[in-house]
């Protein structure tokens, strides 16, 4: 029995389940959501193609993303196998253009123990 009365039951946020940073090449068939860093280089529509530095992966959204053609970006969403091949769902876009890099690749670097 829920304490909440059932006006205030019926208004919850449904949650989603946490994502996982990854990047393209780590990206895994059992992965639920991800967030991924890269750079937009294509652009189709709903569809994008985010390249982060180890591989690229097709990104669909259900509307067309306000982003633009080499932005800096961070993708959350939800993948996909298609085939051999992964795809992503795209949930949420945020830009990442303020972002320092070299610093985001240094830190990334030590997390992985390489320098």
């Amino acid at each position: 029995m829920s304490a909440l009365p059932d006006s205030q039951e019926n208004d919850r946020v449904k949650r989603r389940m946490p994502s996982v940073e990854r990047k393209v090449s780590d990206l895994k068939p059992g992965d639920m959501r991800v967030s991924l860093i890269g750079t937009v280089i294509d652009k189709q529509g709903n569809r994008i193609v985010l390249d982060d530095g180890t591989g690229k992966v097709n990104v669909d959204f259900e509307t067309d993303p306000a982003i633009e053609l080499n932005q800096f970006v961070r993708v959350f969403g939800k993948v996909m196998q298609t085939g051999e091949d992964m795809e992503i769902i795209g949930e949420i876009v945020q830009d990442m253009e303020k972002l320092d890099k070299d610093l985001y690749k240094k830190v990334n670097s030590l997390k992985l123990g390489k320098d």
